[in-house]
């Protein structure tokens, strides 16, 4: 089973990451991104999969493609801002991880306002 593997590897670099904070405090914020990193890898094969899914069912029934492709890149926007505010906080920056929290929601409400505007009109066309 995949998640046994990741949380092994989670736990793993969680042992790493307590041994490293006693003798070399500043190698633990690198086995931390590593650590996800390593992680991430193990995933990305069931994340194209699920990216294929969508794609191919996309392309079967026609359905706006360039709103698939929007929603492709809010939930990469989304991914990412989240491993970089928990690389920020294991660290210890809050501060900096609600920044970039911030400027990823602005990013994804930005990049969403096609979806938000089709869907505003479509509404309005609906109503009398």
């Amino acid at each position: 089973m995949d998640i046994v593997k990741i949380i092994g590897v989670g736990l793993t670099a969680l042992i790493i990451i307590i041994v490293l904070k006693q003798y070399k405090p500043e190698f633990a914020t690198y086995a931390s991104i590593i650590a996800g990193a390593i992680i991430l890898f193990m995933v990305m094969d069931k994340l194209f999969a699920i990216v294929n899914l969508i794609t191919d069912l996309t392309n079967k029934t026609g359905a706006g493609a360039e709103f698939i492709k929007i929603l492709f890149k809010i939930t990469g926007i989304a991914i990412l801002t989240e491993f970089a505010v928990s690389i920020c906080n294991d660290s210890g920056e809050t501060a900096i991880a609600n920044k970039i929290d911030f400027g990823g929601k602005i990013i994804i409400i930005s990049i969403s306002i096609p979806i938000i505007t089709a869907l505003l009109e479509l509404i309005i066309s609906i109503l009398p």
